[in-house]
């Protein structure tokens, strides 16, 4: 009987064995086969033109992904398939940039760029209009003066993320961050009604930065419009003065060649923050290291 028994347990194990193995599901099931046949050789971009989608681009021949598409669209679209697919336990490959609210909220991992294609870590800085100076000295100190952190940004993109309107959570950052603010405008003179366009590209990023300088170049009396552009406008309006400034730039490799395009024709105020990255991204349990494995 004894001997039965154990015959009946051994076959019930193997059997669930089999299962398993015939597609019982779960996240493992779900990562069978290459990296490349897990998500139809499909890397998840964003918007055509952006200086992270050339250098992805750049990636593909570096690497020689010859099977390998990178699916063009915009920010908001990226992050959507990311959460639908982190909420799945499913495979998926973004193009992706720090600091970002998803690292934030999802676990998150850059994959290893051993050619170093995507370059070494990027700097955001802030650019102006030439002329700036003498017009506007007060807008100038400013944003000359802004700096903060990637955690004080992510702090600003998270609330946004979680339904608040972007200049509410820029509000709410300035009045909880008053000691960095008041560094900022510290000596300026006041103005009244003055008028100054910023300029951003359509990322949280930058959204969240933006409007944050807005609402300090409002508590020295300046009328601010915010002005949302594609990254080729942004910098075309600044380099014709149709912006004032930007503190969206990219550097040295996101916006690369629209810096050398219009080189000459705007003011480099330097780093506004630091410690940016942009590569492929992927999330924390997939079993892939780096840009090379995408070809195994």
């Amino acid at each position: 009987m004894k001997r039965t028994r154990w015959y009946l347990l051994v076959v019930g194990l193997l059997i669930s064995l089999l299962a398993v193995g015939c597609g019982g599901g779960g996240t493992e099931s779900k990562q069978s086969g290459t990296v490349g046949d897990q998500v139809k050789h499909k890397i998840i971009g964003i918007d055509p033109g952006a200086g992270l989608m050339k250098a992805t681009d750049k990636a593909i021949q570096e690497y020689e992904l010859k099977d390998w598409e990178v699916v063009e669209g915009s920010s908001a679209a990226m992050t959507a398939a990311l959460a639908k697919a982190y909420e799945n336990k499913e495979p998926i490959i973004v193009t992706g940039w720090t600091p970002h609210w998803k690292f934030a909220k999802y676990d998150l991992k850059y994959l290893e760029d051993p050619k170093k294609v995507y370059g070494d870590a990027e700097f955001i800085h802030t650019i102006v209009r030439k002329g700036l100076k003498g017009d506007h000295p007060s807008a100038y100190k400013l944003l000359d003066n802004f700096n903060w952190q990637p955690a004080d940004m992510e702090s600003v993109m998270v609330a946004m993320q979680e339904g608040k309107e972007p200049a509410a959570a820029a509000k709410d950052w300035i009045k909880n961050n008053e000691e960095t603010v008041n560094k900022w405008l510290e000596g300026i003179s006041t103005v009244q009604g003055d008028k100054i366009t910023l300029a951003y590209v359509a990322w949280d990023s930058e959204i969240a930065s933006t409007n944050v300088v807005a609402i300090a170049l409002e508590k020295l009396g300046y009328e601010v419009e915010l002005s949302q552009v594609e990254a080729g406008p942004m910098w075309a309006g600044l380099a014709s003065g149709d912006a004032d400034a930007i503190v969206a730039a990219w550097l040295p490799t996101t916006h690369a060649d629209y810096y050398k395009e219009f080189e000459g024709k705007f003011e480099d105020l330097g780093p506004n923050l630091e410690g940016t990255r942009i590569g492929l991204v992927v999330p924390a349990y997939m079993d892939i290291n780096s840009i090379e494995d995408l070809n195994k």
